[in-house]
């Protein structure tokens, strides 16, 4: 059922939120980022979660270059 979730737009959507709420909260996304990474690096392939914690990866990561260019633009435009 991965097949299905990497096309809806509403998992992704939610996917998306939790990286935005972290960084709305203050909290460090790139750290998040790395924890989620070095989870998946550490995990044993036959584990049942590996694959949508992969997707998670995949979609974190670009939502980390969406926020941090809407953070660049941000800045550029305080007087």
């Amino acid at each position: 059922m991965l097949w299905l979730k990497r096309w809806n737009f509403i998992e992704r959507a939610r996917l998306e939120r939790e990286l935005w709420d972290a960084f709305e909260a203050k909290q460090d996304p790139e750290a998040k980022l790395e924890q989620l990474r070095s989870w998946i690096d550490a995990a044993d392939p036959s584990e049942p979660n590996l694959a949508e914690q992969r997707f998670r990866l995949e979609v974190w990561t670009t939502t980390l270059a969406r926020i941090r260019k809407i953070e660049a633009m941000m800045t550029s435009k305080k007087p």
